[in-house]
């Protein structure tokens, strides 16, 4: 029976029932004797002189779910558990904080990390030894997980000072995370040749992606390369980003029925997916297809883009407004089984023509592709060469809207309902870049709303809060929460100019620089000082499956610089710039959207007014055909509160455009045709 916990919950579930997060939900019914992070457990270690199992996780986590089934509700691991441990349980995506201090710690002892993470600390929650995911018992030559609990205890109780030892010595490693240099060079346009030679070293020419097996969709990557081919004209810089992108379009990671991708591909040919699907994921490379879309108006690209959103908006969206996680890779017990088909499934419900269609062009077959025997369960995947407008066009689109709407009656995966504001405010940007760039309302609307839900509910004018659930606002928002979320609130005033999103950006950024700003050295913390709680304070530049708070924080102080000519904005930037100089030059290609700052910095970056009435269409004509343009380096106001539209009118009672760039403007022009070659124009650089 599970452990019954004797307090205000219910019988049989232990402490993590009274929580919100879907994570730790789904523990809570656990025979082990869970606590959440705090000074409950923390006290309890001390008072009982047990070491603390940590372990850390997040719902949509497949690995996760297999520990939980194999070591947490096993009663005899759980004894042991509860008998010499006190185990914490945390979900990442509420405190990332904590999960970024012990990935560091597993990653620097074992050279590798990932989720389920498990780690073992002293009571001054120092981390002594770790790893991740573990069999119940040992077998092909991997630790099962019940002889290292009694292996640890064993050791605790005899060599005490060993532990403290490697405690300490990891603590101090983790403690150097922290430091960056005051005294680094600013970046360069040499730094951006270099990533891009290192790019094309680990670029696979066959499928697409940058290195091998496991594939993930790197989308900061590609908006980069998209970036060097604008002011280089590098030809292979262009089609290394968009043949990835056609190659994940056409592959078993993009959701053919449902629309959006799933969060990597175990494979190097993009088909087999691990099929969990993240908001993060999405946001991002939804603006990278719109990105690719400016640059060639090839219509796949918006396709993708549109199809991915629409997936975020009927299927990821909260009736506030906020947007969801994640969805799990699992239901009824397996993996992918809600998105894979069988032939006879398919043709079932399909007419003789539309089954035709969608067994050539979706490339069903007998045998299936989702493993290596077979099986005959079949990931769609598009035909290679097969024009994307196919798929709006009959009977292919009434085909692929049965399955659709077949599979809809499957027992789905579970969604992870938490709304997260640094994710939320990936996807308020890059909505609002959709409305930009497709001219879709629809998209306007739905940022709007979800940034009205951000600023009403999660920000309190004093401090930005990372999580919302079903009422409940907690834990403190980190670097990344503030910085992606101002992000979003540029992107959304560059598409309706309404001041309220502005000035919010603007307060959120005071508040970023007087939490996270290092004085002394330059960069961001990522977390705020004062919680007792965690052991170090990191600052990261590395680009993982969301770009670093700090690459995103040089982009919104050269944007913020931009509208308001504050030479503070600007400094800071380049002093963030300076302090990473080191690592980035030394691995340019691990950061590649803090080089989309370095691009934007060292390009001729323009600041533009459209200046008329909101309701002339002279204007809105203006602004839509400088929104359908691919000018990365730019910033764009209509009016308001922002300093650089001051004193900027319409000419003569006309819509009028001023461009500035290096501190200089042109004569306002009436007509657009008049500024658009020096709007396009970029400060040229060789790559070789």
């Amino acid at each position: 029976m599970p452990l019954s916990v004797v307090s205000d919950k219910t019988i049989g579930m232990n402490r993590l029932a009274a929580e919100k997060s879907p994570y730790l939900l789904q523990h809570a019914g656990n025979p082990v004797d869970w606590y959440p992070w705090g000074p409950e457990a923390f006290e309890k270690a001390r008072r009982e002189d047990k070491p603390i199992f940590l372990s850390i996780g997040y719902s949509t986590c497949h690995w996760c779910h297999v520990m939980e089934r194999e070591s947490f509700e096993n009663e005899d691991i759980a004894r042991v558990m509860n008998e010499h441990f006190v185990s914490i349980k945390v979900d990442r995506e509420e405190r990332p904080d904590v999960d970024q201090i012990y990935m560091n710690a597993v990653q620097g002892m074992t050279g590798s990390g990932g989720w389920p993470l498990s780690a073992f600390l002293t009571h001054d929650l120092e981390p002594f030894w770790g790893g991740t995911y573990f069999p119940p018992e040992s077998r092909w030559g991997r630790p099962g997980f019940k002889d290292i609990l009694l292996e640890i205890s064993k050791l605790w109780k005899s060599d005490r000072k060993k532990i403290a030892e490697s405690g300490r010595e990891v603590g101090d490693a983790l403690k150097a995370t922290g430091r960056s240099s005051a005294s680094g060079r600013m970046l360069s346009e040499e730094t951006l040749r270099r990533a891009y030679t290192a790019l094309k070293d680990v670029y696979d020419p066959r499928d697409g992606g940058f290195g091998g097996a496991p594939k993930f969709p790197r989308s900061e990557t590609i908006s980069l390369l998209f970036r060097i081919h604008r002011r280089t004209g590098e030809a292979k810089a262009l089609s290394m980003g968009t043949f990835t992108l056609e190659r994940m379009a056409r592959g078993g990671i993009y959701d053919h029925l449902g629309g959006g991708f799933h969060r990597y591909s175990t494979d190097g040919q993009w088909l087999v997916p691990h099929f969990e699907k993240m908001l993060y994921d999405n946001a991002l490379l939804a603006r990278t297809y719109l990105e690719a879309y400016q640059i060639d108006q090839n219509p796949m690209w918006a396709g993708v883009a549109r199809e991915t959103l629409d997936y975020a908006l009927r299927d990821m969206t909260s009736p506030e407004g906020g947007f969801y996680s994640a969805e799990d890779a699992d239901s009824e017990g397996e993996e992918g089984k809600f998105y894979v088909w069988t032939e006879d499934e398919i043709k079932g419900l399909l007419t003789a023509d539309e089954f035709q269609n969608v067994r050539d062009l979706l490339q069903v077959t007998p045998r299936g592709n989702f493993s290596a025997e077979g099986g005959g369960k079949t990931i769609l995947t598009f035909k290679e060469g097969a024009p994307w407008a196919l798929r709006s066009e009959t009977p292919l689109s009434c085909a692929m809207g049965k399955l659709f709407a077949a599979r809809r009656k499957r027992v789905p995966p579970s969604k992870d309902d938490k709304v997260i504001a640094s994710w939320n405010g990936l996807m308020i940007g890059s909505l609002a870049y959709a409305a930009q760039v497709l001219g879709e309302e629809r998209y306007l609307i739905a940022a709007r709303k979800a940034a009205d839900f951000l600023l009403t509910r999660m920000w309190d004018g004093k401090a930005l809060n990372r999580r919302y659930r079903d009422g409940d606002v907690r834990f403190d928002g980190s670097l990344d929460d503030y910085a992606f979320v101002i992000w979003g609130l540029i992107d959304l005033y560059e598409t309706d100019f309404d001041d309220r999103w502005f000035r919010a950006a603007l307060e959120l950024q005071k508040k970023s620089d007087e939490l996270f700003w290092d004085a002394k050295d330059g960069g961001y913390f990522f977390t705020a000082a004062g919680d007792p709680s965690l052991i170090a304070r990191s600052k990261d530049i590395y680009d993982g499956a969301v770009p670093s708070g700090n690459s995103v924080a040089a982009l919104n102080l050269l944007r913020l610089y931009g509208f308001t000519l504050d030479r503070s904005f600007q400094d800071k930037a380049e002093a963030l710039v300076k302090a990473f100089s080191e690592f980035v030059s030394s691995h340019p290609q691990a950061s590649p959207a803090l080089l989309m700052a370095v691009d934007y910095a060292t390009d001729a970056s323009k600041e533009i007014v459209v200046a008329g009435k909101a309701e002339d269409p002279a204007r809105n004509a203006m602004i839509g055909e400088i929104h359908r343009l691919f000018l990365p380096n730019k910033v764009l106001a209509a009016g308001g509160v922002s300093p650089l539209a001051q004193g900027k009118g319409p000419i003569q009672g006309r819509a009028a455009v001023y461009l500035c760039e290096a501190h200089a403007c042109r004569k306002p022009a009436t007509d657009l045709a008049d500024v658009l070659p020096a709007l396009k124009s970029a400060k040229i650089y060789r790559l070789y």
